[in-house]
């Protein structure tokens, strides 16, 4: 490590970065200084005879304006000059102070750049490890809330104007240190805040403190939104304690904030969601590569990772954050494999899963619902591995399908405790959000969902099937959930079971709604062009549609997979199955009404009629 520096800009004990330039170019040196800026930011000096990109991305000017101002200024000056020593490259004639070491590495590489991890000792280790704080892993994305504090809107008001980020912490006893542990902040919260805040709020108070004071470093991404719009900076110091105007902001943070905002109606849909947390202070790291990507092209972030000295055989992660989410089209082969009369039909049924995200094949029993679904998922989510079944009863509830307390036995002492454990929905909406599968349809089934108290088992996710880009506090974990984009849910219902004018105008609004009718194509010509595909006599075909021809009521109607399965086509199994399968539905359909089934549903009186 080198030597400490003491320079006319003012004394430092930290060692001299560098910056590697892309592309294997030459290294710029410079010093991080105890001086601040008007923010808070600690200043940086770029040292003289430091080389510099010639050219700058094209997102440069619009995404880092004031960067962009500054190495323009610079120019202008012929303080930063083509090198001769350095052919191709540009050379800074003097020592250049910068407001933070983000700012010195953008005048010199073109483009936005994390300047805490980007310069490092000639050790190779990141200028943020020399901060007196503790520093680990990747640099992370946070929201916090500043447009409603005590009736202002701070955003507007300070944290643009002035540069910075700020908590309302009026009460906190002074002398509060950056990277205190959460245990210390409680004691803290605990006794300043006694007659104040409920236990609840001292609760919430200690998360966001602590992730304040003690998680969010220089460099880690900041956002806020105010008047409809998202606002993005990059942290550029450590926290302070200030007095302030009614105490709303007595906890600072200095932010370089982007000059211009986003309108919150075109950010992507899952970045919505995290934003809809209804917490003063969010962890939005899950979607920073989304938030890395606000306001620029493919090409630009294309033309950003080239400038970097990255490995070019690398994934970008904003281009593959915002991969599209595709269905694919239905083909022939896949109609000709479920045997559907025309493949319009299931790129109708794709297109009402692609807009409602939600959908329910309802019909008669036999009308096969639960196999079209399993197969139609496995098609468009690109295999099974994406679809998860479940079926409903009455007795199913919350518990079971989301999560909630179940006894679990622990195998060293063989005591039996109450855990959190997840259900089929939590299960399959985790394994969609996980990075690198958000791109990707998961699909779950519910089979005979009308068999349920829908209202019971969803609990507060009702709202989300409706409302796909908010989020919700669930009910046993206490987290921010929301259905991932990319979770779709089909539905059978059983018509004959329950009627669907029963379903309550809460799921129709939820739902999309296809029948599966005997009397209607796909399933009304469904049994002959199996018995066409497998080589056998059409009578079967005939005989159902005889049948159904009989049957008034259209939710009892026979569908034709109870003919579709090889017993039938044994000696005596279309007796059998007409007499054990078919004949006992309609029995109990005409249960009390002295119908004669056998004489008007039978073989011998159905084949009669058919001469």
């Amino acid at each position: 490590m080198s030597e400490a520096y003491d320079g006319p800009s003012g004394a430092t004990r930290y060692p001299e970065f560098r910056l590697r330039l892309p592309a294997g170019g030459p290294e710029a040196r410079g010093r991080l200084l105890e001086e601040k800026g008007t923010n808070g930011s600690q200043k940086f000096v770029v040292l003289a005879g430091s080389p510099g990109r010639a050219d700058v991305v094209s997102s440069f000017p619009q995404r880092m304006p004031s960067s962009y101002r500054l190495r323009q200024q610079l120019l202008g000056e012929g303080a930063l000059v083509e090198s001769e020593r350095w052919p191709g490259w540009l050379e800074t004639t003097r020592d250049i102070e910068c407001n933070s070491p983000s700012a010195a590495a953008e005048i010199l590489v073109g483009r936005s750049a994390n300047g805490w991890t980007e310069w490092k000792s000639p050790d190779g280790h990141p200028l943020a490890d020399y901060l007196d704080q503790v520093w680990w892993g990747r640099s992370r994305a946070w929201l916090v809330r500043g447009s409603n504090v005590s009736g202002l809107d701070l955003v507007q008001r300070l944290w643009l104007t002035e540069g910075l980020v700020s908590l309302s912490a009026r009460h906190l006893r002074k002398g509060i240190e950056q990277g205190i542990s959460k245990d210390r902040l409680r004691t803290a919260v605990d006794e300043d805040y006694a007659s104040t805040a409920t236990y609840n709020q001292k609760m919430q108070l200690v998360e966001d403190l602590h992730a304040f004071l003690a998680r969010m470093r220089p460099g880690d991404t900041m956002c806020t939104i105010s008047g409809g719009r998202l606002y993005v900076g990059e942290i550029a110091g450590p926290a302070e304690q200030v007095d302030s105007e009614d105490g709303r902001s007595n906890l600072r943070r200095p932010v370089d904030w982007q000059e211009q905002g986003h309108a919150y109606d075109e950010l992507p849909e899952e970045l919505q969601q995290r934003l809809s947390a209804q917490h003063d202070v969010v962890d939005l790291t899950v979607v920073k590569d989304l938030i890395d990507g606000l306001g620029l092209s493919d090409q630009d972030l294309i033309d950003e990772a080239e400038a970097t000295d990255r490995d070019p055989s690398g994934e970008i992660p904003a281009l593959t954050a915002r991969r599209e989410l595709e269905l694919p089209r239905p083909t022939d082969e896949l109609a000709a494999e479920l045997l559907v009369h025309d493949v319009a039909w299931l790129d109708e049924v794709r297109e009402l899963l692609w807009d409602e995200r939600q959908l329910v094949l309802y019909g008669p029993p036999g009308t096969g619902k639960t196999y079209l679904a399993l197969k139609l998922a496995e098609f468009l989510g690109g295999g099974p591995e994406q679809v998860k079944l479940v079926q409903f009863h009455p007795s199913y509830a919350y518990e079971d399908f989301f999560e909630g307390f179940r006894p679990q036995e622990d195998p060293d002492t063989r005591k039996v405790d109450f855990r959190l454990t997840a259900g089929p929905l939590r299960e399959l909406a985790d394994l969609a959000s996980r990075e690198g599968s958000r791109h990707i349809p998961h699909f779950l089934i519910i089979d005979e969902i009308n068999r349920a108290n829908l209202a019971k088992v969803f609990g507060e996710l009702y709202f989300l099937l409706e409302y796909r880009n908010k989020s919700v506090r669930l009910t046993y974990s206490g987290d921010d959930f929301a259905l991932p984009p990319n979770l779709f849910v089909i539905g059978t219902m059983n018509t004959a079971d329950r009627s669907i004018a029963l379903v309550d105008t809460a799921m129709r609004r939820r739902f999309a709604f296809v029948e599966l009718s005997p009397r209607t194509e796909p399933t009304s010509g469904l049994l002959r062009r199996w018995l066409a595909r497998e080589g056998k006599d059409a009578e079967p075909a005939d005989l159902l549609d005889a049948l159904n021809s009989r049957i008034d009521d259209a939710d009892f109607r026979i569908g034709p997979s109870y003919l579709m399965k090889p017993g039938v086509y044994r000696d005596g199994g279309l007796e059998r199955t007409w007499r054990t399968k078919i004949l006992p539905l309609l029995e109990e359909h005409h249960y009390g009404e002295g119908v004669d089934i056998e004489k008007r549903y039978g073989l011998a009186a159905l084949r009669e009629s058919l001469g």
